[in-house]
């Protein structure tokens, strides 16, 4: 009854949001390639390759869940060394991070809308063995399928915020009997087992692996600069850089605003901004020249010769963030400050780089509360105390390397994380 009803409204709440949606993929570009794959619509090369093999499905949405995938999917490989895996994400830029990283062995394809002609389409394709859900992605329609085709159903990573449990609660009736069709849920925190048990999955179901977003065993360490933009200047004993990940709108003005001020202090600091979506790339730019800012683009830049006459550098290249923090002295976590869930600390960690956020981490509220706790990251309730602790961090350098020593510790928690996911997997699937 449940799914009939919500099957019976989904044409009106797609016409309802369609049109914020599409503006979005306008905006973000590239959504006309492979556009008939959301509508379970292949092509006849594609279909061939998928006929001829029994595929693990991955879902994820967006860039960190298609990491969080792709680690999970080379831990399965080993015990599986003939493991096919087909990924499917939501946006643009996480389908161009998983093209750009996807092994030989994986598929890479758009999901489809969770509409039940569309989804019964896309599984008589896919055809999987087994269903590997990230973070949160637990559709109705994709797990019902699923389900009434007897595949395994597995939620990895998953995430469930205070927040979040309130409002499944809200409406347990509804939700409840989706999250009863998950066959293994593996959660991050020993504190997530109660949330997600009290929206209707099985204890028995639930397990404690914590993060493969945060698993030090399986993160790529950050060790080359993409481009030695300033390689002269920021090797200098008095060069500094104040880094900007995954900003969004405002919080450019405010890191802007910041650097100029600290520069009075700092002369040789410089200013690295790489915005959550790149599409704002023009508005950003606008704003900085207005504040009379030289700035620069991570896709002008020339190896090897030093644009030592730029204030600012904007990254408008898609997946090489981790691979810029090394050029980082202090970072400032993006979404937090003026915006609200934050974004993830791990890779600048990492990359052995001081981290600050604002008061804004819902999305990662366990993991900022333990850094905080630990004296392994700091938290800003706003622009004043921002600008405060990063000039302390620059005269610093003992307490930013204090700050990297106990965020590694907090991590250390995680520490074989996707191992522990992919054994539970591997157990399962074995079982069935």
């Amino acid at each position: 009854m449940i799914r009939f009803i919500y099957n019976l409204f989904w044409p009106i709440g797609l016409l309802f949001f369609l049109p914020s949606y599409f503006m979005k993929m306008v905006r973000r570009g590239g959504y006309r390639k492979n556009f008939g794959q959301r509508f379970g619509m292949y092509n006849r090369e594609l279909r061939v390759r998928l006929s001829n093999q029994r595929s693990t499905w991955l879902h994820a949405v967006s860039v960190g869940e298609v990491n969080v995938a792709l680690k999970l999917a080379s831990a399965l490989r080993a015990p599986e060394p003939d493991l096919h895996c087909v990924l499917s994400t939501t946006t643009t830029t996480g389908f161009a991070i998983a093209n750009q990283n996807a092994p030989a062995w994986m598929e890479v394809i758009y999901t489809p809308l969770d509409y039940w002609p569309v989804m019964r389409r896309a599984f008589s394709v896919i055809r999987p063995v087994r269903i590997i859900l990230v973070e949160a992605e637990v559709w109705p329609n994709l797990a019902a399928e699923g389900h009434t085709r007897r595949i395994p159903l597995v939620l990895v990573n998953a995430r469930l915020s205070p927040r979040s449990e309130r409002r499944y609660r809200r409406f347990r009736f509804f939700v409840a009997p989706i999250f009863r069709l998950l066959d293994l849920v593996c959660v991050q925190e020993p504190t997530d087992t109660d949330r997600w048990q009290r929206i209707g999955v099985e204890r028995s179901k639930i397990k404690c692996t914590g993060s493969i977003k945060y698993d030090p065993d399986v993160q790529t360490q950050s060790q080359v600069v993409a481009v030695p933009l300033w390689d002269g200047p920021i090797h200098a004993p008095d060069s500094a850089v104040l880094f900007g990940g995954s900003t969004h709108r405002g919080e450019e003005e405010i890191l802007a605003a910041v650097f100029l001020r600290l520069r009075q202090q700092f002369p040789s600091l410089r200013l690295f901004i790489a915005p959550r979506h790149v599409e704002r790339l023009q508005e950003i730019r606008a704003q900085l020249d207005a504040l009379e800012l030289r700035v620069g683009l991570a896709s002008e830049a020339c190896p090897g010769r030093g644009r030592y006459d730029l204030d600012c550098l904007l990254l408008d290249t898609t997946g090489e963030l981790q691979r810029w923090y090394d050029i980082a002295t202090v970072v400032f976590m993006g979404k937090s400050l003026t915006a609200h869930g934050g974004q993830n600390p791990v890779e600048p960690i990492l990359a052995g780089k001081p981290v600050v956020f604002g008061p804004n981490m819902e999305n990662f509220a366990t993991l900022a509360k333990a850094l905080v706790s630990k004296k392994g990251a700091i938290q800003v309730p706003d622009a004043d105390f921002l600008e405060r602790t990063v000039a302390e961090l620059l005269r610093d350098s003992k307490a930013r390397q204090c700050l990297v020593e106990n965020a590694h510790e907090v991590l250390s928690a995680h520490q074989g994380a996707t191992a522990r996911a992919a054994a539970l997997i591997h157990e399962l699937h074995s079982s069935l």
